[in-house]
């Protein structure tokens, strides 16, 4: 019998529990979703893939530690949602005191509701997110790029356990939340809850003026020290920057309880059609006790908005960076510190042991790369600093460079006589180009050379995993006749692209590099080389584990801060709407139309979510600002792509949520 009432009561009640038990199957489907990635078939492609980087586990050990945070989020939001609940209960509750019930008995009651609602959210949740499991492994499969054999269902077991263990301590929390407030209440005060009015204190124009002006003026300040320290420097000053900020939002909310309805009244017009009037009046006094949870929302949204932004961001820089950095799929590097010219043998080496380039690449160029002490025909200033003597940099022929671009789709350039040209590279910190800008001129051979303005190129020459310096461009013939005391150390290189398989390609490349260690030995008697291979799938390998982090962690985390902030929003307008029930049956008594109450409902909601959603924005605008400033530094960065994402993130998911509490309010609203 007492567990007949407790279904009855949940299905009485699904009005009521209809924002909460879809909080909790999207928290369920959430966390289950990220925490069965261990199981997964595309962890288990992209560890194969990893080329001998364990970059999987490192990511799975983040989810666990993230997912830690991110149930005490939800279980601070469940917590919340649930005294929301026993708030619009308070007068059910006291008729079962009336009745005879004991404290226990209703203490107990309410825990089999919460059973109930629990495990309903549960089991739907772990079918929903088992199904979004098998999209997100799809998704990230189509994004790196993996060949799928055979796609396959996995159904992750540990996923299950981990989610029934932290779901099941937060279900126990509301239990004993709900034993702990039934046992506090007296039976006068359950019984008149819908007759006790909240004591509202009217704000002073004067007060909200100052809060208002003090607001404004800590977050111009919070605002001023994130943009000139950045966000790297960790210090007091940066946790004074947060707490201004903090203070400061806080206190614009508090102005707010003033402006609003003084800025209605100020437009008489305005103020007095249809039910203006009523709506500020009422949305008022909700700003006056919920200011503090206005506040909270708007910073939960603005590390959802942030945090979503930085992750796309991150993304699509990193895969930019690998396209920058990888021109072509393979580069083979050979150093020479005894100056053996074998440049052209190279490619022959490479077929002797194991890969030959003529029928492996569809083209290739050997070319050398050399570092040059280039004495100077007079001094030069070069950033403020004076060369009087000698510069050291890369140096590279005409035709090699000109080999390398043309594997590219690039090219022919040329060269005036005595002249030379410059390449910028991909490196931070460069020189070369600097020298070439300053109008260094070189005395080599008795020739002078000089900067040639018309050839000044960028961009990588060729795959590497290091930023590629600049370096001069000299006609051809001139760098070989140097004597070997002018140059430091040569650089051989072999560059190209696959002509078939790629993946297979890549494996027998691979597989021949001891092999070809041991030719160059034996052909170049060398006792002092190295070598080295950089192709365009093992960056790209490399960048995944970057991507995977930066993009599962920023759609883990902003998810749940997004739906946390959305769903006490529609907790709070529901139960609001719940209270308000016996004014709108008045307005209804004194002929007020339907469509005017609904829309006066639909306004409260609007700015309930809006409001907090503005400033966040405003707050997202100038935290992203010194965010990019740090992404720019890892390369190109694309605004457009991380903002458009954001806000189509922040449509659906805080959209769907605006809508339903209207549609919710409306009904509740209805039942006059």
């Amino acid at each position: 019998m007492f567990c007949k009432l407790a279904l009855r009561n949940v299905h009485r009640s699904v009005k009521d529990y209809s924002l909460y038990f879809l909080t909790l199957l999207f928290g369920v489907c959430v966390f289950y979703v990220f925490n069965s990635l261990e199981n997964q078939w595309v962890m288990e492609a992209l560890h194969t893939n990893e080329r001998g980087v364990n970059y999987t586990g490192a990511i799975l050990q983040l989810v666990d530690v993230v997912s830690v945070f991110v149930a005490v989020v939800l279980a601070f939001l469940i917590l919340y949602a649930n005294s929301f609940l026993l708030r619009r209960r308070k007068k059910e509750l006291g008729t079962y005191l009336l009745l005879g019930m004991e404290h226990s008995r209703i203490a107990l009651l309410l825990s089999l509701e919460t059973l109930v609602i629990g495990l309903a959210a549960l089991v739907c949740g772990l079918v929903l997110g088992f199904f979004l499991a098998q999209a997100l492994s799809a998704f990230t499969a189509a994004l790196f790029r993996i060949r799928v054999e055979q796609f396959y269902f996995v159904f992750s077991w540990k996923g299950v356990g981990k989610t029934i263990l932290y779901f099941g301590i937060i279900f126990l929390l509301v239990m004993v939340l709900n034993v702990v407030t039934v046992a506090r209440q007296k039976l006068i005060r359950l019984l008149q809850a819908n007759r006790q009015n909240q004591s509202l204190k009217l704000q002073s124009l004067w007060a909200s003026v100052v809060f208002f002006l003090l607001g404004a003026v800590l977050l111009g300040i919070a605002y001023t020290l994130l943009l000139r320290r950045g966000l790297l420097t960790i210090d007091r000053i940066f946790a004074l920057m947060l707490a201004l900020g903090t203070l400061g939002t806080l206190l614009f909310f508090r102005s707010l309880s003033g402006f609003l309805l003084r800025l209605g009244q100020s437009n008489k017009k305005l103020y007095y059609r249809e039910l203006n009037m009523f709506v500020l009046r009422q949305f008022n006094s909700r700003i006056t006790t919920h200011y503090l949870s206005m506040t909270v929302v708007c910073l939960l949204l603005l590390l959802a908005i942030g945090i979503t932004a930085c992750s796309v961001g991150v993304n699509n820089t990193v895969e930019s960076n690998v396209g920058r950095d990888a021109p072509v799929d393979m580069t083979l590097r050979v150093e020479d510190y005894e100056y053996e010219n074998f440049s052209e043998e190279l490619p022959g080496y490479l077929a002797e042991a194991g890969f030959d380039p003529e029928s492996e690449l569809t083209a290739y160029a050997s070319v050398t790369r050399y570092v040059v002490d280039f004495p100077l025909a007079q001094p030069v200033t070069v950033q403020g600093e004076v060369y009087e003597n000698r510069v050291m940099e890369y140096a590279m022929s005409l035709s090699d460079y000109n080999a390398l671009m043309a594997i590219q789709g690039k090219g022919p350039y040329t060269l005036e006589p005595g002249t030379y040209g410059v390449v910028e590279g991909t490196e931070e910190y460069q020189t070369a180009h600097l020298f070439w800008g300053a109008g260094a001129q070189f005395v080599l051979d008795g020739v002078t050379y000089s900067p040639d303005p018309d050839f000044h190129t960028s961009g990588a020459y060729f795959t590497s995993d290091i930023r590629l310096s600049s370096l001069f461009i000299f006609p051809d013939g001139f760098l070989e006749s140097l004597p070997k005391d002018q140059y430091a150390f040569c650089q051989y290189f072999l560059a190209g692209n696959y002509a078939g398989d790629a993946d297979a390609a890549e494996d027998a490349l691979w597989a021949c590099i001891n092999n070809l260690h041991n030719v160059i030995a034996q052909h170049q008697e060398m006792q002092s080389s190295s070598l080295s291979l950089t192709t365009y799938l093992s960056l790209y390998a490399e960048s995944m584990g970057t991507k995977l982090l930066v993009l599962f962690l920023g759609l883990y985390l902003g998810i749940i801060f997004l739906v946390t902030s959305a769903a006490v929003l529609a907790l709070q307008q529901l139960s609001q709407a719940a209270d308000n029930v016996e004014r709108y049956r008045i307005l209804s008594r004194l002929g007020v139309e339907e469509r005017m109450r609904d829309r006066s409902s639909d306004i409260q909601v609007f700015l309930a979510f809006f409001l907090p959603l503005v400033l966040a924005v405003v707050h997202s605008i100038v935290g992203m600002k010194a965010a990019n400033d740090v992404i720019a530094q890892l390369g190109k960065l694309d605004t457009v792509a991380s903002s458009a994402v954001t806000a189509l993130f922040i449509l659906v998911v805080y959209g769907l949520y605006f809508l339903a509490t209207c549609w919710s309010s409306r009904r509740i609203l209805r039942d006059l």
